[in-house]
This record gives C-alpha cells, structure tokens and sequence, in this order.
C-alpha cells in the first residue's frame, strides 16, 4: 500500500461545558469511511468510556457525540494533515498539528489525554506549549484504544483511562 496525503475529514466534538480533550493520532481509514471518529468495530474507546460511566455503549454518530458532551469530554485528534499509509500510526510522516485554539476559546478544559503513543508523540513535538498554556498542565498519555494495541486487554485499559474520572 502506497503513503497518501490526507486532510483530516472531521470536526472536533467539543461545547462550553467540555472539560477534558482526548487527542487521538489521526482518523483509520475505516473511520474516515465512516465519517466519524473510532469507528473500526474493534477499537475499544467507546466501550472504555462507557465502562467508565456505567453507560451502554453509544452506537450511533448522534449517540456518541451525546455521550461525549454528556461527559464533557471533547474529542479531536493531533494530526490536521499528514502522509499515511493505511491507518497505521508508524507510517505517518509530514505531520501538520490541528489547532486547538478553538477547543480551548470556548471550553474550560482542564486535562488534554493523548489515546495512544503517536498522539502523545504528536502533542509533545508540536501542541505542548498550547496545551500547558490553556490548561496549565502536560498531556498526559494513555494507551491506545486501536485493536492494533492487543497487549493491553479491555479491563487493563479501562483501569488505565479511569484517571479521566480523577481529573
């Protein structure tokens, strides 16, 4: 499979009531099929929060972007454009960062989490003053939610990404 260049092909899901960010790298192919962000069937990151919040797991595009505002979370990803090749996270090359500032206008938000090492890798290189300036702290990093990341089972993840609910 060939690298392409991509533009990244959806919003971020944020309001003014949002108070935690979750980066992810860049849309998966299948996410950017379906229009929506972690839409592999196999990514664990709706099932996480829903664990999290003792909620079922939200379905539907209207169903999750409710979920997440329910739980002031808002929701984008590091990489506004890039060269990748599939949806693997290693092959991204000639990264271009997002910009944050209009999350970060508009909500309160008190903690940026990265969902996976490249996220984090993304956000260090790029978006680390914009977050310490917004919200006063560093990204902190959680696993990746991706069916890629087999070493991590579901429980283990929903006991890492439960420092969302401490922050």
């Amino acid at each position: 499979m060939k690298s392409a260049s991509y533009t990244h092909p959806f919003e971020p899901i944020f309001d003014k009531n949002s108070q935690i960010l979750i980066l992810g790298s860049f849309p998966s192919v299948i996410s950017r099929e379906a229009g929506f962000y972690y839409s592999h069937p196999q990514n664990r990151f709706y099932k996480v929060l829903a664990s999290l919040f003792n909620e079922q797991i939200p379905k539907e595009t209207n169903g999750k972007i409710e979920f997440l505002l329910k739980h002031k979370i808002a929701l984008y990803d590091a990489a506004l454009m890039c060269e990748i090749k599939g949806s693997s996270d290693a092959d991204m090359r000639r990264i271009i960062p997002v910009n944050l500032s209009p999350i970060f206008d508009t909500a309160k938000i008190r903690q940026v989490y990265a969902n996976g090492g490249k996220a984090y890798e993304i956000c260090n290189k790029f978006l680390k003053d914009e977050i310490l300036q917004a919200t006063g702290k560093n990204v902190t990093p959680l696993p990746s939610t991706s069916p890629r990341n087999a070493k991590f089972s579901l429980e283990r993840l929903i006991k890492e990404y439960a420092v969302i609910l401490n922050k």
